[in-house]
């Protein structure tokens, strides 16, 4: 049950990161580690085609250093879905906080 709940925050992540500027497999890893999710790229990968799939994410590729890399960036419709998530949070995080 925890991994689900997990796996929807590592999404939510993705979201806001990529909103504020192109990211890459490795990076991610790395900037989803210092927040403690532990994310093998099998684990991440298959999160970053299902958001592009569901056309919340786009690519484009730049060749680094000889090496292709895959760039991730939110689409329009991304960035409406993180505007309504940061909603939702804002009010569920006024709930479970509350004294």
């Amino acid at each position: 049950m925890l991994r689900e709940f997990f796996l929807g925050f590592i999404k939510i992540h993705i979201l806001h990161h990529a909103a504020k500027g192109p990211v890459y497999g490795l990076w991610l890893i790395e900037e989803l580690g210092r927040h403690g999710y532990k994310l093998s790229p099998g684990t991440l990968y298959p999160v970053l085609h299902r958001l592009q799939e569901e056309k919340l994410l786009k690519t484009y590729q730049e060749n680094v250093g000889g090496k292709i890399r895959k760039y991730y960036r939110t689409t329009s419709k991304g960035t409406r879905a993180l505007s309504s998530i940061r909603e939702k949070i804002l009010e569920l995080v006024g709930e479970i906080t509350e004294s």
